[in-house]
């Protein structure tokens, strides 16, 4: 017994390592698919994300999250501040699958990726100092509230018909999505994104560098997901990692179709999120999915994510790294897909997994239109013009990332 339980243990904290890495990947995508001149600033928030995540969870978001029977509500619970070791916390009588601490550390990793989701959508315009007390909110308190309706026994996870969500299409995806989408409406555009002859695309400076954080982040969601098992569970362990992979080379496949039906050629950025919306839409329901329902949910995450790219355009949401249709149009499909594909599909469970997309979507729009909207009025969320034309590495950071090269951009 006791050997199974460090197997479980272990495995938890190997999966907590991937999931740790993906902050690598998500650093990566974000600096490839924007300009030079912002490359350090890009770097920064993503560093300055995971310390933001790892403190105020360990400070108030994980007893937000699982406040235990004692404390928990049908929408709010909360066990007090910092971390408070509970008795045989190393032992299997904390849980059969891992120890307190473990159990901590892999619940922070998935907790700062709302914050760096937001990142990317506000790249390039958005001031340091205002996305920094952002993150350290919508880290701290609103994730871990919405965490607590479905994992930490809330109202989503008492419906008649359970709502359903493995590890984190809503959750955690478009948590960050509808933060994201917030964030990005209120700053406007970039200069010269939109004009009166029509939308102008603003290239990333190093499509390699973004190709290295989808491979990073596709290596990570391993972990992610398989992680989210709680256990080493042979069978279900590899299970997901055949859902998970599949899912997201059917997004690819997915997003080359329809992006070369609308485009007439081959789109190496649109394959990559198309990627990511695979691995995004299998996240909710992964143990639940056989490989053919994996294959189309990641078939119809990829396609949707190129519509999605193209809609924002339209209603000249500027997304310089198409956070928001990978990630909330992604984990909205991936979460309704649990209703319609897999073990659990039936229409009780599509309707429980829609009450859980509005819930979750009514309190972050709220909860982050009311952060960056009183944040614009004082104290302003955006650099100036003069700024945001010279870039915001030296303006923000006095210092560039490529010194030795000149650039244009």
């Amino acid at each position: 017994m006791q050997d199974l339980f460090t197997v479980n243990n272990l495995w938890m904290m190997i999966a907590t390592s991937m999931v740790f890495l993906m902050h690598l990947g998500f650093a990566s995508l974000e600096a490839g698919l924007t300009r030079s001149k912002n490359t350090i600033n890009i770097l920064f928030k993503n560093t300055i994300i995971p310390a933001i995540g790892l403190l105020t969870y360990a400070f108030v978001g994980f007893n937000l999250m699982y406040p235990g029977a004692e404390y928990a509500g049908s929408i709010f619970g909360f066990a007090g501040f910092g971390l408070t070791l509970p008795e045989g916390w190393d032992t299997s009588n904390y849980n059969e699958g891992y120890t307190f601490f473990t159990d901590f550390i892999f619940q922070a990793m998935f907790a700062a990726t709302a914050a760096t989701i937001v990142s990317g959508a506000v790249a390039e315009r958005v001031k340091l100092g205002p996305f920094i007390f952002f993150s350290i909110l919508y880290v701290g308190i609103c994730y871990p509230i919405v965490g607590m309706w479905k994992w930490g026994g809330g109202f989503l996870h008492t419906l008649e018909t359970p709502f359903y969500d493995f590890a984190g299409s809503t959750i955690v995806h478009s948590v960050g999505g509808w933060g994201a989408l917030i964030g990005a409406a209120l700053l406007g555009p970039r200069i010269g994104k939109y004009t009166s002859r029509g939308m102008t695309a603003i290239p990333g400076h190093s499509i390699p560098l973004a190709t290295l954080g989808v491979f990073l982040l596709w290596f990570g969601w391993f972990g992610f997901n398989g992680g989210s098992v709680l256990s080493a569970d042979p069978g279900l362990v590899s299970k997901v990692f055949v859902t998970t992979s599949m899912a997201a080379a059917a997004g690819a496949i997915g997003a080359l179709i329809v992006s070369y039906a609308m485009f007439k050629t081959y789109d190496i950025t649109m394959v990559l999120n198309g990627i990511l919306a695979g691995l995004v839409g299998i996240t909710a329901g992964a143990d639940q999915m056989g490989v053919n329902s994996s294959i189309i949910i990641g078939l119809i995450g990829g396609g949707l994510i190129v519509l999605a790219v193209v809609f924002f355009d339209k209603i000249k949401v500027d997304d310089p790294v198409g956070a928001i249709s990978v990630h909330l149009v992604g984990g909205i499909w991936g979460t309704l897909a649990v209703g319609i594909f897999g073990d659990l599909a039936s229409v009780s469970q599509f309707f429980s997994q829609l009450i859980g997309v509005a819930a979750v979507g009514v309190f972050c729009v709220i909860f982050a239109g009311m952060l960056f909207f009183v944040m614009k009025k004082t104290v302003g969320i955006r650099v100036d013009e003069a700024e945001e034309t010279e870039g915001l590495d030296i303006n923000e950071h006095r210092m560039r990332a490529y010194p030795d090269f000149a650039t244009k951009d």
